[in-house]
């Protein structure tokens, strides 16, 4: 299960699913959300999400690792009313994968292989 120590995130468990969701108190536009797979055959060990406006990564969101064949739902609700995001994942074995200028909103679902 995926368990998160940013302040400004809140942790949801959704059927036995990790979810994942990014708060602003202020929020008022519609959340986003899409599917997180990881079909790659390392943990997934750190896992970042930010608007492409911004340059720092901040704060993984995980604090366990999301193993291979698990999936989960990233729920970004921080009042922006931007679709595009850039995420990073860091694996156990030291890879790392970065995608930049994502739609999120068009994407629906995102898989590591």
């Amino acid at each position: 299960m995926i368990n998160l120590s940013l302040p400004k995130v809140l942790l949801a468990t959704v059927l036995a699913l990790p979810t994942v969701a990014i708060i602003d108190q202020s929020a008022l536009a519609e959340d986003l959300a899409f599917t997180l797979k990881n079909s790659s055959s390392s943990p997934l060990v750190e896992f970042y999400v930010e608007d492409s406006s911004q340059s720092d990564w901040g704060a993984s969101l995980l604090s366990e690792s999301v193993n291979p064949g698990e999936a989960g739902t990233v729920t970004i609700a921080d009042g922006r009313t931007t679709c595009t995001y850039d995420i990073l994942g860091v694996f156990a074995d030291g890879s790392k994968l970065d995608e930049r200028q994502l739609n999120l909103c068009e994407l629906g679902s995102y898989t590591y292989k």
